[in-house]
Formats: structure tokens, C-alpha cells, sequence
């Protein structure tokens, strides 16, 4: 399984974005789909995941209300929706794939794969 994520750039702050991960590959053991952010200096924080049907979808408290992950499995693309954005946002983000169990689904070690991330920058 490959990961390639795109939609990254410069918005200003209140504005939007639509980041994509486009999934190439043998999926069927895949379980979850995720988003995480790492600014500068921080640590990767998990942001936001769906499960490969779509059922189930859980976001960090930073960016509930704000934020929407989505799937499109006849694209095998999964988005992320982003509006309101602050310059608290701003961060490399990153998609990645798991085959853990959903209880999981916030922890970077759940993830074995992941995409080589796009920068998001919020300007105030």
C-alpha cells in the first residue's frame, strides 16, 4: 500500500482547505484511515481518522466542528476537509493507513503506513 497526500498550501486564517490521500495497492487488510499534523517543533498529533466503509469517524478536540474526514472508495481517496482554519493549524500533515483495531485509531503506532506529508500554512 502507498500513500500520496496533496492539497496543502498558503490560506488565510478563517479560510479552507481539501487535503487528499490518494491509496494505491492491495487494501484488504487495511482497518483505518487517519490524518495527523506535526508543526514545527511538536510532536505528530493525530487529527482525524475514518474507517475503510466510512461508518466511523473520530477527530481531536482541536478540530472538531472544523474539520471533516471523508472517503471515496471508488477513488480509493480519503479527504480532509479543513474550514476555520487559525495559524494554530499550521503544520505538515500527513495520511496514514492501519490494520489495528479502531480503539486505536488515535495513537501513531497504530499506523504502519504513511504518506510524505503536506504543508499547511495559516497565515493570521
Amino acid at each position: 500500500v502507498q500513500l500520496q497526500a496533496s492539497g496543502g498550501g498558503l490560506v488565510q486564517a478563517g479560510g479552507s482547505l481539501r487535503l487528499s490521500c490518494a491509496v494505491s495497492g492491495r487494501t484488504f487488510s487495511r482497518r483505518f484511515m487517519g490524518w495527523f499534523r506535526q508543526g514545527p517543533g511538536k510532536e505528530r498529533d493525530f487529527v482525524a481518522a475514518i474507517n475503510l466503509n466510512g461508518a466511523y469517524t473520530y477527530y481531536a478536540d482541536s478540530v472538531k466542528g472544523r474539520f471533516t474526514i471523508s472517503s471515496d472508495n471508488a477513488k480509493n481517496t480519503v479527504y480532509l476537509q479543513m474550514n476555520s482554519l487559525s495559524p494554530e493549524d499550521t503544520a505538515v500533515y500527513y495520511c496514514a493507513s492501519s490494520k489495528g483495531i479502531l480503539s486505536t485509531v488515535r495513537l501513531p503506532s497504530a499506523y504502519d503506513i504513511w504518506g510524505q506529508g503536506t504543508l499547511v500554512t495559516v497565515s493570521s
